[in-house]
């Protein structure tokens, strides 16, 4: 049976809109794949010694290795028990915010050229091995068709984001995530290397701040609730 949360605070303001009780341990779990699978392919891609255009993915595979252990450590900080602040109550959240701008982002955004280079690598395919060359044409963005989940699980009120944005910045930011995805794929297609990797470096320094200023803003949410709740004035008076 779910618990609704008070929505007006004693000093008769509108209480924030936290995010729901999330399970930290499927999140943890999924850190660890986000750590293991991107970070794998990486050091593949690195020992084979793929050209340029293998280039950005790599960087981009690392970024989501990465953060997915950034992530772990936020959601292991999580609480709610005794000795519980503001900050570890909001941990779960955090860490499921890295994980989704950090870690699938870079993901996503690497996956589609990564797809390409290996179809098409002759480093990869022998070409004196008497196979036929096959074009791939469309069937090379199937994998790109992820993107189009994630932008629904963003917009259709599961993500994270959308408890520290109005919802008309969130629906601007997501758009903004799509357009700078295909923006770079359209870009590595072209052979536009330079111009890859400064519409994928907007795209991480926007995530990086997206993730600063929603880790911050929900601590500071949780520290209002925290402080004007109506059931905390009832708790004071029970205890008394």
């Amino acid at each position: 049976m779910s618990k609704d949360r008070a929505t007006t605070g004693t000093d008769g303001r509108p209480l924030p809109v936290l995010p729901p009780e999330r399970d930290a341990r499927v999140w943890a779990r999924a850190c660890r794949i986000m750590f293991y699978t991107p970070g794998f392919l990486a050091l593949l891609l690195l020992k084979v010694g793929e050209p340029t255009g293998f280039g950005i993915s790599v960087e981009l595979l690392m970024l989501a290795s990465m953060s997915a252990v950034v992530a772990a450590i936020f959601i292991g900080a999580g609480s709610d028990g005794a000795g519980a602040d503001h900050a570890s109550r909001t941990g779960v959240w955090s860490g499921c915010l890295v994980l989704e701008l950090l870690a699938v982002v870079p993901l996503l955004t690497a996956v589609p050229s990564l797809f390409h280079e290996l179809a098409s690598s002759k480093l990869l395919h022998d070409p004196a091995a008497p196979a036929a060359q096959v074009a791939l044409g469309f069937s090379e963005l199937i994998p790109a068709a992820a993107i189009l989940p994630f932008m629904l699980y963003q917009l259709a009120g599961f993500g994270t984001l959308r408890f520290v944005l109005p919802k008309a910045w969130n629906i601007v930011a997501n758009l903004g995530i799509l357009v700078l995805i295909v923006a770079s794929y359209v870009a590595n297609r072209q052979g536009n290397f330079a111009v890859e990797k400064a519409l994928v470096g907007v795209l991480i320094l926007a995530m990086t701040g997206l993730v600063f200023y929603g880790v911050l803003a929900l601590r500071r949410n949780q520290q209002r609730y925290d402080a004007f709740r109506p059931d905390k004035v009832k708790d004071k008076q029970g205890a008394a």
